[in-house]
């Protein structure tokens, strides 16, 4: 993408995200944001991002009703950058198990499971460590350990290695970022992350279509 030319960013709103703030560090890292509630994507949008807080069942039903399940999965099949952020990323994975067991957008096989209160507080609240596992367009420049902010009971366990981009520890090693071709997920929260998290979605702004095996090897 031409540096000087900005993303044409559309970030969906489903009811469960807090979009003022997502929007508004989009818009301070080269992105040109467009809200889409309802119907179809701007026809020259190039990237598409997914934010998300609250229950992964509800979130579900709320994509489903929109039709953005459908969006999603074929804009992702179309190899142009995602970005799924905390409950965005969940969503993206087979299943969960919070509060009963649901279905997801099957993107990344894996599941999503709660944190252990005898362990520990819950939810995982505050800043902590992302470790890079492999280098990504969205981690570029970064350092090998940087700190971000976290807000989660549940988490994902992704099943295939080569998705995981970066792991944070808290009642043991879960995944934090997860990649296939530009198809990225965070778990934390980019927009409360201060100069790392403006780094990430900068540096989503600048990623390009490219072919993802995350549909075709489920």
């Amino acid at each position: 993408m031409n540096p000087e030319k900005k993303a044409l960013t559309a970030v969906l709103d489903y009811g469960m995200g807090n979009l003022f703030s997502v929007s508004k560090a989009l818009e301070c890292s080269g992105h040109e944001v467009k809200m889409v509630s309802s119907g179809s994507l701007p026809e020259k949008a190039t990237h598409l991002v997914l934010p998300g807080v609250g229950a992964f069942a509800q979130g579900m039903e709320s994509l489903v009703a929109r039709g953005f399940d459908r969006i999603i999965l074929d804009w992702v099949a179309s190899g142009k950058p995602f970005l799924g952020i905390c409950l965005g990323m969940q969503l993206l994975f087979d299943e969960s198990f919070e509060f009963g067991h649901y279905r997801g957008l099957g993107v990344f096989q894996g599941s999503v499971v709660g944190f252990d209160p005898l362990k520990g507080k819950v939810p995982h609240m505050g800043w902590n460590q992302v470790e890079k596992k492999k280098e990504i367009t969205l981690l570029k420049g970064l350092p090998d350990h940087f700190d971000a902010y976290f807000v989660h009971s549940f988490h994902v366990v992704a099943k295939k290695e080569d998705d995981i981009a970066g792991v944070t520890d808290y009642q043991g090693k879960f995944t934090s970022v997860v990649a296939n071709g530009s198809v990225f997920g965070v778990q934390f929260h980019p927009e409360k992350s201060q100069s790392a998290g403006l780094a990430i979605l900068s540096h989503f702004a600048q990623c390009q279509k490219v072919k993802n095996e995350a549909l075709s090897s489920n």
